[in-house]
């Protein structure tokens, strides 16, 4: 019996605790503008990237309009990058897609955000990357240590987060 128990409390130890969904609230307008990115499990694109911030425009057509600047490993220059997004079909929940290369769209997951829209954790349906933002360059250690431990419980590989290596300004 006690191994039974063992084994169960192992199992159960990798299971997510919460759901992985997108919230089920957001204001377009509130979420436009510029963010930070301090901490990512990062895609394809951007790996290796540092000093990362994302212009949201939304625009008279009802989607946003995605202007990413960055540096790349031992390289000052900034670089950029314009994308689109596009909200969910009802426009009022975290359940978006970014657009890279027309006509492909990926799942751009607003998982948690700030009640004051401070920062925001963009996530994917199956955990393929992870994004914490920020209205600022830095964010509370408690702070971060929070959101880490509820993306942990959401089944995203925390162990993988790279800082982005904003300089204090």
């Amino acid at each position: 019996m006690k191994t039974i128990c063992s084994l169960l409390f192992v199992l159960l130890s990798y299971l997510p605790m919460e759901k992985n969904v997108p919230v089920a609230k957001l204001d377009l307008k509130k979420y436009a503008g510029t963010w930070y990115s301090l901490y990512s499990i990062p895609t394809i694109f951007d790996k290796g990237s540092r000093e990362t911030t994302t212009k949201y425009t939304l625009n008279k057509d009802g989607y946003y309009n995605v202007l990413t600047t960055y540096k790349k490993p031992g390289d000052e220059k900034v670089y950029s990058r314009n994308s689109k997004m596009f909200p969910s079909e009802s426009g009022d929940s975290g359940e978006l897609q970014a657009q890279f290369i027309w006509p492909i769209k990926v799942d751009y997951w607003i998982i948690e955000l700030a009640d004051d829209y401070s920062y925001v954790v963009v996530g994917h349906p199956d955990h393929k990357f992870l994004f914490i933002m920020s209205r600022s360059q830095t964010m509370p250690k408690k702070t971060h240590d929070e959101i880490v431990a509820r993306c942990k419980a959401k089944g995203y590989e925390v162990g993988k987060l790279t800082s982005q290596l904003h300089e204090k300004v």
